[in-house]
């Protein structure tokens, strides 16, 4: 059972560092003394960021920044990833998962597979379920409504987040429904906030090479503005590491600043490392451990408004993500269970990781391990329950 009546903010457990920022790197000089009095970086600043060779100390202002917020806790949760269907009418280059209807490998869950498939994962008394899937031509809203309201009877202490800004707006369009109205439907029916999927890169030059047949920038951000008028609470992302630039990240980075000034309803950012294999883009060569870490070091230094930074394991690697912990990162995810999108482009972490070995790779990485829920709410286990801190 859970109790949850307020949200948790847990006090920083040290200060931000004190000892003297040091750079060889004079462009840096300018922009630590903005981080160190609280101004805010503009879009040189993080052109200047992303191009440093001084990733040391790009670090050290990115920890100042998350030690200040968050001192030594660092953040997971017990999740549970459920795709409904791999059917999907887009046809993006940057994609492994989704599947014409009909080819071979296309699948969609009937509604008891996808309650049975949920169950599954309840093993260590999962607080998320996580839910996103293919642009399915054929399935009507009712069967979302119909999936989402099956979860919340059979789980109903479990928060849904589900459904990225473009399935709500491919959603809203085949219903013949405003996105104010598909939002409010699917409010009524269970969903508790969303995730930040289908971002990728904001910048039409790059959008229309990687994912011509999704919602544009400026779709993606006005959907999300009526999420969080609705009410949701959602998270933002951004995909690198394909054909985007230094311009373009910035560029995403600030309008995302930038609507958060409107509405405050983005909790978390995850950087997305591209993974390119099994993708019409498989020619462009994977991420660096070099390029991850700088991606959540920026991404806390110009996301001021952001309460929390994600360092997604699954998308880095747990041993990236542990030393993301140093470089701006709160929030290293959870335990997900069967992650199908970025395992069908070549991922080769686990599908999944036990609670116990979260804690393990925060405590060796000098945090300290709190559990949490989608709305980061300290989460206390019992034998065979858990309670949200009120």
């Amino acid at each position: 059972m859970t109790t949850a009546t307020s949200i948790f903010e847990p006090k920083p457990t040290q200060n931000a560092p004190t000892r003297p920022f040091q750079t060889d790197d004079a462009r840096l000089e300018p922009i630590a003394a903005k981080v160190q009095t609280g101004a805010r970086l503009d879009f040189n600043d993080g052109l200047a960021l992303y191009r440093s060779a001084d990733i040391l100390a790009v670090g050290w202002l990115a920890n100042h920044v998350r030690e200040k917020l968050h001192g030594d806790i660092a953040y997971f949760n017990v999740n549970r990833h459920i795709n409904p269907t791999n059917v999907c009418v887009a046809a993006c280059r940057l994609c492994a998962f989704g599947r014409k209807k009909g080819s071979e490998g296309a699948y969609t869950m009937a509604l008891e597979q996808a309650w049975e498939t949920a169950a599954s994962g309840c093993t260590e008394a999962v607080t998320e379920f996580h839910i996103v899937g293919g642009l399915h031509p054929d399935l009507p809203l009712e069967y979302f409504l119909d999936l989402i309201k099956g979860l919340k009877e059979r789980f109903p202490q479990v928060h849904i987040k589900a459904f990225t800004m473009v399935e709500i707006a491919f959603l809203a369009r085949r219903a013949k429904l405003s996105i104010s109205e598909t939002l409010e439907r699917l409010k009524q029916a269970g969903v508790d906030s969303m995730p930040g999927g289908g971002a990728e890169i904001f910048a039409d030059r790059v959008r229309h090479i990687i994912c011509d047949h999704k919602i544009d920038g400026d779709e993606w951000l006005d959907t999300a503005r009526l999420v969080h008028q609705a009410g949701l609470k959602s998270n933002a992302t951004m995909l690198y590491g394909h054909i985007e630039n230094d311009e373009d990240r910035v560029d995403h980075l600030l309008k995302l600043r930038a609507l958060q000034d409107e509405t405050h309803g983005f909790q978390t950012f995850i950087p997305l490392a591209f993974h390119p294999d099994n993708t019409l883009l498989a020619h462009l060569p994977r991420t660096t451990g070099l390029t991850d870490i700088r991606q959540i070091a920026v991404s806390r230094l110009l996301l001021d408004n952001f309460p929390h930074i994600k360092a997604y394991w699954q998308m880095m690697t747990a041993k990236i993500a542990q030393i993301s912990l140093r470089f701006g990162a709160d929030d290293i995810d959870g335990t997900v269970i069967e992650e199908k999108i970025y395992h069908d482009a070549g991922a080769t972490t686990p599908q999944g990781m036990r609670r116990q070995e979260l804690m393990r790779l925060i405590t060796a990485a000098g945090r300290l391990p709190v559990e949490r829920d989608t709305l980061y709410r300290a989460v206390t286990r019992s034998e065979d329950t858990f309670t949200v801190a009120v």
